[in-house]
């Protein structure tokens, strides 16, 4: 008996290394020290900050991956990786400087694996962080053949009297939504049953003349850091930022609130992409379970002063992001029927 018997081809986990070599140098930042293959990643603080305040953030894809690795689409769960990280981070108005990334999988398939890290860099390339290390762990026998699974774990950098955080936030504030790029990676178990129960093959579309249902599941989450950066640098006063994940606008929106207020969106304030009515529709999902499920095309919210709106639409829309006026800020805690009126 040998390793390689055992189910562990150290020979190939080798190969696998050299292969992403190139892609995990394209996200290399200047505090970046060394390179690929040490026991720890190094990276300095940016230079000329007065009281930094590092920011972490970890999380992974969920049961998207199912789905993902079904069909064969393991880029893009890559590039959500470093969204569903990244995304949060960015909310206290931080920079991400690193990006780590843990794979297990039951047996190495190194062009499988290899798309996954690419479209990791690739989400790093795009939020302005380096990918520093990583592990990938063949263990077979836990996991099935084929089979995969993925962790994140970012750092990002801010001035302690820059830092961005509820106590900003006043009654009278405004909420700007940024769009969603869809459904994002949240509530795939019960997308992957509506699926199920509809006999959803690669061909069903959403409408006749539409995208296939599995292209629209399957885009990768929209990437803000760039955003909120573009945004800092152009002075837009934010007073709060919220990513919205798991537990839609209900759950994630408070979470940028202080407790003494509550934001009161208008759901006429944008038309819910068809994505979302077709998966109500085809699963007879009640309205309460889609909003504290699904982001329903809010995939960011920005809080600001009324007069910062005009300023933030022109920086998004610069930005290349379709975003409008979704709410206002009031006094109090949120009623105890957040869909009455569509208070959180």
């Amino acid at each position: 008996m040998d390793y390689r018997t055992a189910g562990v081809d150290v020979e190939a986990g080798r190969a696998f290394v050299e292969r992403i070599r190139s892609s995990v140098d394209s996200t290399r930042r200047p505090e970046v020290l060394g390179g690929l293959g040490g026991f720890g990643g190094l990276c300095r603080l940016p230079q000329g900050l007065r009281k930094p305040l590092l920011v972490s953030g970890t999380d992974g894809v969920g049961t998207k991956l199912e789905l993902a690795q079904a069909h064969g689409r393991h880029h893009s769960v890559g590039i959500d990786l470093v969204a569903m990280c990244v995304n949060d981070v960015i909310t206290s108005g931080a920079q991400p400087l690193f990006f780590l990334d843990y794979i297990a999988t039951g047996k190495l398939s190194p062009e499988a694996m290899a798309e996954v890290v690419e479209g990791i860099a690739d989400g790093c390339r795009q939020s302005g962080c380096a990918l520093l290390g990583g592990e990938t762990a063949e263990m077979p026998g836990f996991y099935g053949p084929g089979r995969y699974d993925l962790a994140g774990f970012c750092v990002a950098v801010v001035e302690e009297d820059e830092l961005i955080d509820p106590s900003r936030v006043q009654a009278g504030d405004r909420i700007v939504a940024v769009a969603s790029s869809g459904v994002h990676s949240n509530g795939f178990s019960l997308v992957r049953r509506i699926l199920e129960l509809n006999g959803v093959g690669p061909d069903t579309q959403l409408a006749p003349d539409g995208p296939a249902v599995l292209d629209a599941l399957l885009q990768p989450t929209r990437l803000y850091s760039a955003l909120v950066q573009a945004l800092l640098a152009a002075r837009v006063e934010l007073h709060g930022m919220a990513h919205i994940t798991g537990g839609g606008l209900p759950e994630n929106l408070p979470r940028a609130l202080p407790a003494h207020l509550h934001g009161r969106i208008d759901a006429a304030s944008w038309e819910r992409p068809a994505l979302f009515s077709w998966l109500q529709q085809k699963g007879e999902v009640p309205e309460d379970d889609l909003w504290n499920t699904f982001n329903l095309g809010v995939g960011f919210c920005l809080v600001l002063p009324e007069a910062a709106v005009p300023a933030a639409l022109q920086v998004c829309h610069s930005q290349g992001h379709q975003a409008w006026l979704l709410g206002s800020v009031e006094a109090g805690a949120a009623p105890s029927a957040p869909l009455a009126g569509l208070p959180y």
